[in-house]
């Protein structure tokens, strides 16, 4: 299962399972990607935003020395905001950062534009602390910026990050190169059923973020979650992340500790049962309002989610 792949709708194929950089402490993430390469880890999923793509490719640098190939690793970054207008920038700074020449999956991070020209580089912000937005800003005009990257050979594939319903429905008619992925915020309390399967649609490969719920990991107590781990002798962990490849999607999973790194490795087959169990619980918080986002920056905008709380 750990080297399952998913191919995406440009012929490129996408690794089922990979290691997410978010939030990894300064210091740690080196060795985290590092370690995941030569342990059986294909992909690493990071970001401009995250501060850390300098590390992320110290890491993949010292796994390049230890014998992987680099076309065996899936490397994913992200335009920022503050370059919504500027992506080929964006790319290129995340480029030298990561000391790389190309990146196999670039996203938009997000479908705003902050003020390129505000009082900080990622997140400038009003003289009354909000964050500083355009608001005239098209998000289609930035896929239109990142349609013209394929042709630069310094991305293999693109995609969007963060997009409802209604955001790739204003997208798509506009479209030349139908996004190869969109990376959501996803777990059996967010099942985001109406975007996934606008995707399935569209042909659009879905990557799922915040797996296990957010920090503390809120979803390893949950019953449906427990009792299908005991019933296989896993962790609720591995029934978490074995939930989105059986949906068809690939899985971040964000570590920087070797032991948990390598036991994320362990997704497992849930059977017709398992996921049904899991299918039920999500429609059962789905219908008493008690579906949970942890991920909601305040930008100050409505993304379009319908369960934004």
């Amino acid at each position: 299962m750990a080297d399952k792949t998913f191919t995406l709708n440009d012929g490129n194929t996408i690794p089922a399972l990979g290691l997410g950089t978010w939030q990894s402490a300064p210091g740690e993430v080196k060795a985290a990607v590092s370690y995941a390469l030569q342990n059986g880890y294909k992909l690493v999923d990071g970001a401009y935003c995250y501060g850390n793509e300098d590390e992320v490719g110290q890491g993949i640098k010292e796994a390049l020395d230890a014998g992987i190939k680099r076309e065996d690793i899936f490397v994913v970054s992200k335009v920022w905001n503050t370059y919504n207008t500027r992506v080929e920038l964006g790319l290129d700074k995340s480029l030298k950062a990561l000391g790389l020449d190309y990146v196999d999956l670039f996203l938009v991070h997000w479908p705003l534009l902050m003020n390129p020209e505000g009082n900080d580089d990622k997140f400038p912000k009003l003289p009354d602390g909000s964050r500083d937005i355009i608001h005239s800003h098209n998000h289609v005009d930035t896929w239109k910026l990142m349609e013209k990257l394929v042709a630069t050979g310094k991305v293999k594939s693109i995609g969007v990050s963060n997009y409802s319903k209604r955001y790739l429905e204003q997208l798509l008619p506009e479209a030349t190169i139908i996004p190869a992925v969109n990376q959501i915020e996803n777990h059996p309390s967010l099942p985001q059923q109406e975007i996934v399967d606008l995707c399935k649609e569209k042909g659009i490969h879905i990557m799922a973020y915040s797996p296990l719920g957010s920090t503390g990991g809120p979803l390893l107590q949950a019953a449906p979650v427990v009792k299908i781990a005991e019933k296989h002798g896993v962790s609720p962990s591995t029934v978490l992340l074995s939930y989105h490849i059986a949906r068809g999607s690939t899985v971040v999973a964000k570590s920087v500790t070797p032991a948990r790194i390598k036991a994320n490795l362990q997704v497992i087959d849930l059977d017709a049962e398992d996921q049904k169990a899991l299918r039920d619980y999500s429609d059962a918080l789905t219908k008493e309002g008690k579906l949970q986002r942890y991920v909601y920056p305040p930008f100050g905008i409505d993304f379009g989610f319908p369960d934004k709380s």
